[in-house]
C-alpha cells in the first residue's frame, strides 16, 4: 500500500483533533507527515496502547522506499537517500545529492589545510540562499595507516563538514576512523576482497559504510550480508566509468538499482547510491578538460540517481554548475520558491523615493532586488503575495491583481512611508494599471518589462510630473 494523500495517512491517526501536536486537526498533521515536515513522535496519543497497531503500521507505510542514511553529526550532518519516487513530478525528491570533494594524504600540510578551508568556506548566493558544499572525502594515496591518520586529524581540525574516509585497506580506514569516531563518517569502501574486515569496523564503530562492486549480483549479496549482521546504514557504489561504453554501463547500473528499490520493492538494494565523477581525471590529462568532463558526469548522476558524489575539481566553473543543478533538481515542484510578502527598503529610501511593485516568486524578487541595489537606486520594493508565481503567470492566473496590490498596500501601511502615492508596476503587469489606480487611489506608472532596464527608465520617468 502506498500512502499518496493526507487522507490515506489520516486513517491511521487517532482522529480526535486533540491539537496536542500543535495542529488544528489530525488531517492537517497527516498532510505534514506526508511531506516529512512532522514526525510520528509528535502525536502523543499514538503512544497509547490502543493505537499501538496503527502507529506501527503507519511508521512502516511512511518509511521511504530508499533507506535514509545520515553522515556526519550536528547542523552540518547530511541525509542521503530517503526517496520514494523515480521522477520528481510524481511527488518530490527530499534529500539533495550530497557533493563531497577530495583531499589526499600525500598533500603537504599547508596545502591540505588550505584546500579543506576552501571547500568548507565556499558559498554562492542563489535565489535567496547561499549554496554550500556538503563534505570532504579523505583519500589514502600513501596506503600508510599512520600517514592517513595524521591527514584525517588535520582535516578534522579545519572543518565540521561530514567526512568520507576513502581506502580499500581496512587497517588504513580504521586508523583514520580512530581520529574521528564521534563524527559518524562514511567508510569507503567494502568490496569483494575486504568486506569481512570492513563489516567488522562498521559494526564496531557504528558508522555508515559504502559497498562497492560493478557486479550487481555481488553488490546485492554484500548488502544482504551486511544487513543480516545488523548494519543498515549502507551506501551502494556500483562503479563510475567516465567515458564511452563504460559511462553507458554506469548509467544503466544506477537506473537498475533505483528501479529495483522503488518500483520493484527490492529492499536488498534500496539504499542510497554513490557516484565518483572524479574518475574523469583518470582518463584525461588536460586539467581543464578533465574538470569539465567531471562536471558533466556529475550533472548526469545528480539527475539519475546519485545520492552522494565524490569529486575533485573545486574550480568555480565546476562548483557553480554542479551545486546549482542540485539545488534546482531538489526544489519541490509542487511549491514555487517564494519570499515573504511585504515592504522592503533598498538602500536608504525616503518619503519621496520610488515604490516598485513585484511578486513573491523568489527568482523574480531577487532579480529585481539585485537590479535596484546594484544600481544604487534608493527605493521601496513592495512584494505582493502571488503564491510564489512570477509576474506574467500571476497576472494571467489571478494571483497578481489590483485587489492583491491594495491588500498589500494596506497590510504593510505603505502610505506611512511613501508620501507621493505613486507606484511602479512591472511592465508585464501593465494591464492592471487602470484598475489599480481606481481601487487604490494611487498613481500607477508602468515600468520596463525587464528590471535590468530600470536605470534607463528612471532617467526618463522619475520623479514623475505629478510628484509634489
Amino acid at each position: 500500500m502506498k500512502l499518496s494523500s493526507p487522507m490515506d495517512v489520516w486513517k491511521f491517526l487517532p482522529g480526535t483533533n486533540c491539537r496536542e501536536c500543535g495542529e488544528k486537526t489530525c488531517l492537517a498533521f497527516a498532510s505534514l507527515l506526508l511531506d516529512r515536515k512532522r514526525d510520528l513522535s509528535e502525536c502523543p496519543p499514538l503512544s497509547e496502547p490502543k493505537y499501538e497497531a496503527k502507529a506501527k503500521k503507519l511508521a512502516e507505510l511512511l518509511a521511504p522506499e530508499v533507506r535514509e542514511v545520515q553522515i556526519g553529526v550536528g547542523e552540518n550532518a547530511m541525509r542521503i537517500g530517503g526517496e520514494d519516487v523515480l521522477h520528481r513530478h510524481e511527488l518530490t525528491f527530499f534529500n539533495r545529492t550530497a557533493l563531497v570533494y577530495d583531499v589526499w594524504d600525500t598533500m603537504p600540510e599547508e596545502e591540505l589545510r588550505a584546500r579543506v578551508r576552501a571547500i568548507t568556506e565556499w558559498k554562492k548566493f542563489y535565489v535567496g540562499e547561499f549554496l554550500r558544499l556538503d563534505g570532504i572525502a579523505i583519500r589514502s594515496v600513501s596506503s600508510n595507516a599512520e600517514q592517513y591518520k595524521a591527514c584525517v586529524r588535520c582535516v578534522s581540525e579545519e572543518t565540521d563538514l561530514p567526512l568520507v574516509l576513502c581506502s580499500f585497506e581496512p587497517e588504513v580506514v580504521e586508523e583514520g576512523l580512530k581520529e574521528v569516531p564521534d563524527r559518524n563518517p562514511l567508510l569507503y569502501a567494502a568490496n569483494e576482497r575486504n568486506w569481512s574486515e570492513m563489516l567488522r569496523i562498521a559494526r564496531h564503530y557504528k558508522v555508515p559504510v559504502t559497498l562497492h562492486s560493478t557486479n550487481l549480483d555481488m553488490l546485492t549479496r554484500m548488502a544482504l550480508t551486511f544487513a543480516r549482521e545488523g548494519i543498515n546504514d549502507i551506501v551502494l557504489d556500483p562503479g563510475t566509468y567516465p567515458a564511452g561504453k563504460g559511462l553507458a554501463d554506469t548509467f544503466e547500473r544506477f537506473i537498475k538499482l533505483r528501479r529495483a528499490g522503488i518500483e520493484e520493492g527490492n529492499r536488498g538494494v534500496a539504499y542510497p547510491l554513490l557516484a565518483v565523477p572524479m574518475t574523469a581525471w583518470m582518463v584525461h590529462d588536460d586539467a581543464l578538460y578533465a574538470s569539465y568532463w567531471e562536471a558533466m558526469i556529475a550533472c548526469i548522476f545528480i539527475i539519475k540517481y546519485a545520492d552522494i558524489m565524490i569529486m575533485h575539481s573545486i574550480e568555480p566553473h565546476a562548483l557553480i554548475t554542479e551545486r546549482t543543478l542540485a539545488a534546482n533538481i531538489y526544489t519541490d515542484p509542487r511549491r514555487p520558491v517564494s519570499v515573504e510578502p511585504g515592504l522592503r527598503e533598498i538602500g536608504n529610501p525616503g518619503p519621496e523615493s520610488p515604490l516598485f511593485v513585484t511578486t513573491n516568486f523568489a527568482l523574480t524578487y531577487y532579480t529585481v532586488e539585485s537590479d535596484l541595489s546594484s544600481n544604487k537606486i534608493d527605493s521601496y520594493l513592495m512584494v505582493v503575495d502571488t503564491e510564489g508565481i512570477g509576474v506574467e503567470s500571476a497576472v494571467a492566473g489571478g494571483q497578481f491583481t489590483a485587489d492583491t496590490i491594495k491588500e498589500t498596500l494596506e497590510a504593510h501601511e505603505v502610505e506611512k512611508k511613501v508620501k507621493h502615492k505613486t507606484m511602479i508596476l512591472p511592465g508585464l503587469a501593465a494591464r492592471l494599471s487602470g484598475e489599480t489606480e481606481d481601487i487604490t487611489g494611487w498613481t500607477v506608472l508602468v515600468g520596463p518589462r525587464d528590471s535590468g532596464r530600470i536605470p534607463g527608465w528612471m532617467d526618463k520617468n522619475w520623479p514623475p510630473k505629478t510628484s509634489s
